[in-house]
């Protein structure tokens, strides 16, 4: 065996084998139970397969991350993933290193996976809302309630977004709706470096210019998911780690950040926004399945180049 897998079966070994223990113990205290289609094996073999390709940002020499990341973190981010019942295969999350701390992000899919196994729901939908379309709904409780949404065909026109909204349909037929207007969904995106400073709306030829009504889409699902779960009363594992998920990376973003600038002088320049990297152009004719792939892959990237999804 040569060195190179050597080491590869220790890190597996330290690792792999570990998280695969400790989901067997949370099984047989009864405190995790998987759905019938998941299999953490074959997840785990994927993760592992995946985690062998990836490689670090520029600032570390584009290494492999199991060369940089410490055993722990890629661990934890195993452990993660698993817990919560995704997979990469299935574009469900991917792994992420922040200096030598390995993280895993949920994915749009991911999110929607983990709700639907949390709460049931039987459904997760999304709409935009275009001007001139008539939408009405109640208020109950502080709650949206009997939402309408009247649209014609002569209205869709994605430089007239007024805002979108979820549906998630739940057991019994009830139904939580989550709505946000075009001012709110572009505050959710000017959190991503790629939104320039002092920006107000998309850069033309950007992915959130040309994919407008995909990512307002995913913009509105994610928060609905994320909301939704955390206001139930379920204080199940899988929740903690779906929280956990996300505190795991802004805390690793923040220790490379310090990291970064510990020795650095602070120099008073004036700031230039750095052009974003343009996206391919993309035919205009393609179906929804590429429109869906060109926003994950777009997800993706972002994720990796700067402070994760902005949706």
């Amino acid at each position: 065996m040569s060195k190179n897998k050597q080491e590869l079966a220790m890190i597996k070994k330290d690792t792999v084998d570990v998280v695969a223990g400790k989901v067997k113990q949370f099984q047989e205290k009864g405190e995790l139970h998987f759905p019938t289609n998941y299999s953490p094996e074959n997840a785990m073999k994927s993760a592992w397969l995946k985690l062998q390709e990836i490689k670090t940002g520029k600032q570390d020499g584009y290494r492999p991350v199991l060369e940089v990341c410490s055993k722990d973190s890629v661990a934890n981010s195993l452990l993660n993933m698993v817990v919560q019942g995704l997979n990469p295969a299935k574009n469900q999350g991917y792994f992420i290193a922040y200096g030598h701390s390995l993280t895993f992000q949920r994915s749009y899919f991911g999110t929607m996976a983990v709700t639907k196994r949390v709460t049931g729901a039987q459904s997760i939908d999304a709409n935009v809302i275009y001007k001139g379309d008539e939408v009405d709904y109640e208020m109950k409780h502080g709650k949206i309630t009997n939402l309408t949404h009247k649209q014609k065909f002569g209205n869709i026109d994605k430089e007239k977004i007024d805002g979108a909204y979820a549906v998630i349909v739940l057991p019994n037929d009830q139904v939580y709706y989550e709505l946000m207007t075009m001012d709110e969904i572009r505050q959710a995106w000017s959190k991503s470096q790629m939104w320039g400073k002092d920006q107000k709306e998309e850069k033309k030829g950007s992915t959130h210019d040309e994919f407008k009504q995909e990512m307002a889409k995913k913009t509105v699902i994610n928060r609905a998911c994320k909301k939704f779960i955390n206001s139930s009363d379920d204080g199940s594992l899988v929740i903690d780690h779906f929280n956990q998920t996300d505190e795991s990376a802004e805390e690793a973003q923040v220790e490379e950040e310090i990291s970064n600038n510990a020795n650095g002088d602070v120099i008073d320049i004036e700031y230039n926004e750095p052009e974003p990297e343009q996206e391919p152009e993309q035919p205009s004719d393609q179906p929804d399945d590429d429109l869906e792939q060109a926003a994950m892959d777009f997800e993706q990237k972002e994720a990796q180049t700067t402070n994760g999804p902005s949706f």
